[in-house]
């Protein structure tokens, strides 16, 4: 039998309580995101910040790429100043993560991004973010509660590579403040909000699908089984 799929999965570089008394810096994923992985077939490897100089070996190594949700990224990438209700960046991850989607891209390796991983998509890509998604559709629907996720309705493109995999509207489980804004090079979204946020995003040409919104959470693995599949066929 042959291996399943090696999928990277980004993490985060933050602070954490554990045990009786630990409290120290850790590289922290959410426990959904590999059961996510795993459910698809693929072998789940966590890829905390790093040396960005060593990403494209990294990438070598892997059948496929997941960018994670996470913080805010650093509006300085885009060119903007902090909004005031923008949270602090993690420098290290963004680097990090920058490098190893370049390349990825650069090796046609599968990538899926989650939220953040979605908003850096389009950022590599050259556009912009909202940096608080309330100033602009008027409530918070999409982050009602800090801790929690909410669920909205997305529609996808029906001619697009997500709507293959996703083709009837549904509500999905959301928590973000931040969104696409302008749209980056070579980037086409495929899905949105009932008030016209961009919920989805994907680069012609394999298999490379951002979604602002959150499938781990809700055991919907119809996107992780795309990625798994397109990474078992990608394999070098």
């Amino acid at each position: 039998m042959s291996t399943p799929p090696l999928i990277g999965v980004t993490t985060y570089l933050t602070r954490a309580r554990w045990g009786v008394a630990w409290d120290l810096p850790a590289a922290l994923l959410p426990a959904d995101y590999p059961r996510y992985v795993q459910r698809a077939g693929g072998l789940a490897v966590m890829l905390p910040p790093d040396d960005p100089g060593t990403a494209a070996a990294v990438i070598r190594r892997l059948d496929g790429l997941i960018l994670a949700g996470g913080e805010d990224l650093d509006p300085a990438l885009y060119g903007a100043e902090p909004h005031p209700r923008a949270g602090a960046p993690v420098p290290e991850r963004d680097r990090w993560e920058l490098a190893l989607l370049t390349a990825a891209l650069d090796q046609d390796v599968p990538v899926l991004g989650i939220c953040r991983g979605m908003q850096l998509m389009n950022v590599h890509a050259g556009g912009t973010l909202c940096q608080h998604l309330p100033d602009v559709v008027g409530h918070d629907e999409h982050n009602p509660r800090a801790g929690a996720f909410a669920e909205h309705l997305v529609k996808p493109s029906p001619s697009s590579l997500l709507g293959s995999l996703v083709p009837d509207p549904g509500d999905v489980a959301t928590h973000h403040h931040q969104s696409v804004d302008r749209l980056g090079e070579g980037l086409v979204a495929t899905a949105f909000a009932s008030d016209g946020t961009v919920e989805a995003l994907e680069r012609a040409g394999g298999f490379v699908v951002g979604v602002q919104w959150h499938p781990e959470a809700r055991g919907d693995v119809r996107l992780v089984e795309g990625l798994v599949s397109a990474a078992a066929g990608c394999r070098r």
